[in-house]
């Protein structure tokens, strides 16, 4: 048998896609999408894949990285990815790979490239300080949260903002493949097409709209709380999103639903168009292509909307690799997360993660291969975004779900027999668990005077993860016997030593705060005089477009180059 090629690799994110409500993981699904079902059917699917941040820049640095959002400050939609972070995009270039990127990143700060040698669009939103979540003022509603218009202004359009960003960003994606089977001889390609849709506002053209006509769309599953009844951080994210003492009507519900499904329907659209371009061009057989998403979007279940949160709908991320000539389909049932690519990805083209260099990622390729290799089945995520004023950490092992933060009581789910996490098994036991809420909510966050010193580079923690990452848990379904009801207080019990070994709370809220308040002066200053711009500007050389008299070769020569399949000259 030949030896394979090294693979060229495409790397579609959506954004704010839930995999819950996918047909791949919910054969009941009413939601459209036969080019993602394709890959699915004959892909190796994860079917319990998280972010391991709830939203979008901390769970992207986190990708990109391998990294936690506590190890290289990723706190919040205003976060910068420190230049010195080497990103999958870094590894590859060094392999040789071509690296480009084209779409939301959510980059921010001057260095808007970490490593890609080639960015085909601008970002959808700013790449400054200015949406820094502030901790030192919680009961402030900031301007640029999210509100409930999205929801009540929910329907079918002629064109949006997002309409205008993902066409562009497939658009120039089709155009770089194309390019490159032209141009670019031999060098094997990295390509990250990362569309904005479905994220809010739920809105989609009336094409798409009109195809969930006769489709009754469901309501969420789980049905609203009552607000008093929400979980604390649930309350908080209530007033976050402008939904505290109000009701969300069925009609309004059910239209925000069919915009989102319609969505879905638009995105997977485009991945058809990318898919045909590979076939067209040759290049489907030696390109392994990876979806997956940023995060998801509880779109009502439970009474809450859009991220930020760990509940399943929010958390959980589709996730496949498609390459049936290199990797047999087939279902894996651990539990992973966006935060495994990047090994994942250096472990695809045959390399190997820089020895010295911390990485929180674990690579898949033992799922995907068979081969040997760890596997943790464990997933770690951190939250300090809008609606926290601690971090809010996520365990997610085996069929275990453990969330805390020094705010609020522990949560822990089984989501074998309660997928639909509606009985929180730790509630009974949370009153004799260690707790500093009462501590935090009397702690006086004075904003000091002046700018407070830069701190070293994230907390530090002096704890060797593996030493945790198979403590001894009972596997009995909780609730199953009498038995494994007695499981419940060493098993939180476990979860409880595990967090407080493996995150440093009190350093993370020092360095969370000095974080927010160094960007919130910075970026006052910079928005005066002439404002400071970092936002991507993709580079435009009109004179190397099409054809031109200087630098193109005569005419016949540009027609030849540009034609694919070339004529063959005798």
């Amino acid at each position: 048998m030949a030896e394979l090629k090294r693979p060229n690799i495409l790397y579609i994110m959506a954004d704010q896609m839930a995999a819950p409500l996918l047909k791949m993981y919910d054969p009941a699904s009413v939601i459209k999408t036969p080019n993602l079902d394709r890959l699915a059917s004959e892909g190796v699917v994860f079917d319990s894949a998280y972010c391991n941040s709830p939203l979008c820049a901390p769970s992207r640095f986190t990708m990109v990285s391998g990294l936690l959002p506590s190890k290289i400050g990723g706190y919040d939609n205003a976060a910068e990815l420190k230049s010195d972070v080497p990103t999958y995009a870094h590894y590859l270039r060094k392999e040789g790979y071509h690296t480009a990127l084209a779409g939301k990143m959510h980059f921010i700060g001057a260095d808007q490239l970490h490593g890609f040698e080639q960015r085909l669009t601008s970002d959808i939103y700013p790449g400054d300080f200015g949406w820094s979540v502030n901790w030192d003022e919680p009961e402030v509603r900031l301007d640029y949260f999210h509100n409930m218009s999205s929801i009540l202004d929910a329907g079918p359009v002629v064109r949006t903002n997002q309409l205008d960003y993902d066409d562009e960003v497939v658009h120039k994606s089709k155009q770089y493949l194309f390019d490159h089977v032209r141009f670019r001889n031999g060098q094997p390609f990295s390509l990250t097409v990362s569309m904005t849709h479905p994220h809010d506002p739920y809105n989609m053209t009336k094409d798409y709209w009109e195809m969930y006509e006769d489709v009754d769309i469901p309501l969420p599953k789980t049905p609203a709380f009552p607000q008093d009844e929400q979980d604390p951080h649930s309350k908080r994210l209530l007033n976050v999103i402008d939904l505290w003492g109000k009701e969300m009507p069925a009609d309004k519900i059910r239209a925000a639903r069919r915009a989102y499904f319609s969505a879905c329907t638009y995105v997977d659209t485009k991945i058809g168009q990318l898919l045909k371009v590979l076939e067209d061009t040759g290049l489907a057989e030696d390109t392994i292509v990876v979806f997956t998403g940023d995060h998801g979007d509880m779109l009502g279940e439970r009474g809450l909307w859009y991220k930020m949160s760990w509940y399943e709908g929010a958390a959980r991320v589709p996730m496949i690799v498609h390459a049936p000539s290199r990797f047999q389909a087939k279902r894996v049932r651990e539990n992973v997360s966006t935060m495994d690519l990047l090994p994942t990805f250096v472990g695809m083209v045959g390399s190997s993660i820089r020895p010295g260099l911390v990485m929180d990622g674990v690579s898949l390729m033992p799922y995907i291969t068979g081969e040997q290799g760890l596997k943790t089945d464990t997933v770690l995520g951190e939250y300090m975004g809008e609606g926290t004023q601690s971090p809010l950490v996520m365990i997610r092992r085996g069929p275990w779900k453990f969330v805390y933060s020094p705010m609020d009581p522990p949560q822990l789910f089984n989501l074998e027999n309660d997928p639909q996490e509606l009985v929180n098994l730790a509630a009974g036991y949370a009153a004799t668990l260690p707790s500093r809420a009462e501590t935090i909510k009397q702690e006086a966050r004075k904003v000091p005077e002046g700018l407070p010193p830069t701190p070293p580079n994230g907390p530090t923690f002096n704890f060797d993860p593996s030493a945790l990452i198979f403590p001894e848990l009972p596997q009995t379904a909780p609730g199953t016997n009498n038995e494994a009801k007695k499981d419940i207080p060493s098993i939180i019990g476990s979860f409880m030593q595990e967090a407080a070994a493996r995150w440093d709370f009190d350093a993370i809220i020092a360095d969370v705060l000095e974080s927010q308040r160094r960007r919130r002066l910075v970026y006052s200053a910079l928005i005066k005089g002439v404002p400071t711009i970092w936002d991507y500007a993709p580079p435009v050389d009109a004179s190397a477009l099409y054809v031109r008299n200087q630098g193109k070769g005569v005419l016949d020569d540009v027609e030849f180059l540009s034609r694919w399949p070339r004529v063959q000259k005798a």
